[in-house]
């Protein structure tokens, strides 16, 4: 097992920085997910903690030490990557038991490695098949068993199921993160599908362009995203997110905008501000009269237990997710309602989580 620090990360392409700054604690046993869209930086950041990329700046350290300018193959870090990348000529049994022959375990204490990994991964009856013999998913078993068989102090995955159809993603999901709990070893896991981090991660990283957005549990990142990337990121359908305007009427706040007027629940006497406005699809409510949002209906989707109506709401798309059926048809005029606790605010100038903080209370007076 490891504690993984990266500090102060930077790796450049020439004038692109790929990873640019982050900073990333990962503790001892825990399940760490390195999320974001395609070229955010995670796989790359991923490669150098492995050593495969050497940082252009920065440093990572492995339990303390400083391993930054330590070969890949003296770190006690084992890689699983995208495309299994395992011998074709070799039964599965010498597959797994490569790392260990390269270091010249004797035979039989191989086999009875081999062995132990095979009933851990289920993979006992496959030992003497080719790579060719095998399924998607068998192949990952064994790219996880060859990772394992060293019993290193971290896991590194780079992209494991994206090979795998549905069906296989779904169940090899489930055997990694029980053979998380299981090893109770360090797992960072590169992925940009947002349920493999919601359903595996005890953390996720969100990156974007080479930073760190925000780091938390899956609940944190999704019920308090810290900025617009992470609450579009976030979701199927994404956080709606509206352009609007904070004002006060009658000493409370609204989010205004055209064919929007949503009460904030927040007692306060401001300055007029432009703001974003985000409410999640599964967070508004179809409103029999007058809503805070009025909007048209453009499309129904139907996905068995709910359905997803895509409408127009003033010059912004807003999405609405409910049990089906919503009782939406495309035309339909629709009002929509939310509560104010289901509502979150955002900077227009920067895009970051806004928090709102009453003006303390003066400190009473005292007289002599």
């Amino acid at each position: 097992m490891s504690r993984i620090q990266v500090e102060g990360a930077v790796k450049r392409f020439g004038p692109v920085a790929a990873v640019d700054g982050i900073n990333l604690d990962i503790a001892d046993g825990e399940f760490l997910v390195l999320l974001g869209p395609s070229g955010c930086g995670k796989s790359t950041l991923l490669r150098s903690i492995a050593g495969l990329a050497p940082l252009t700046e920065g440093r990572i350290l492995l339990d303390g030490t400083d391993i930054t300018h330590t070969p890949a193959r003296d770190r006690d870090l084992a890689m699983v990557f995208q495309s299994y990348a395992l011998y074709p000529h070799l039964p599965v049994a010498r597959n797994i038991g490569f790392p260990l022959r390269a270091r010249r375990w004797p035979k039989a204490r191989v086999r009875a490695r081999v062995a132990e990994v095979a009933r851990i991964l289920d993979l006992e009856e496959l030992l003497d098949r080719r790579p060719r013999e095998l399924s998607g998913g068998q192949r990952q078993r064994v790219a996880l068993g060859r990772a394992l068989v060293r019993s290193p102090g971290a896991f590194l995955m780079d992209e494991p199921l994206s090979n795998l159809d549905a069906k296989l993603r779904t169940a090899t999901r489930s055997e990694i993160t029980q053979l998380h709990q299981r090893l109770g070893s360090t797992f960072v896991y590169v992925t940009h599908d947002q349920v493999e981090a919601m359903t595996m991660a005890g953390r996720i990283a969100l990156l974007d362009n080479g930073h760190l957005e925000q780091v938390g549990t899956p609940s944190q990142v999704y019920d308090e995203p810290a900025s617009t990337f992470v609450a579009g990121f976030l979701g199927a359908p994404a956080m709606n997110l509206l352009p609007t305007r904070i004002v006060s009427r009658d000493g409370t706040l609204y989010a205004t905008a055209r064919d929007v007027e949503v009460a904030l629940g927040i007692a306060a006497d401001v300055p007029p501000a432009d703001i974003v406005l985000g409410i999640r699809p599964e967070h508004l409510r179809v409103h029999s009269g007058p809503g805070p949002l009025r909007g048209t209906v453009r499309l129904v989707e139907n996905l068995g237990n709910e359905e997803v109506a895509q409408c127009v709401v003033g010059d912004a798309r807003v999405c609405v997710r409910g049990p089906r059926p919503l009782g939406l048809a495309a035309g339909d005029t629709v009002n929509l309602s939310t509560t104010p606790d289901h509502v979150h605010l955002f900077s227009r100038a920067t895009g970051r989580r806004l928090l709102w903080a009453p003006a303390p209370e003066p400190l009473p007076v005292k007289t002599l």
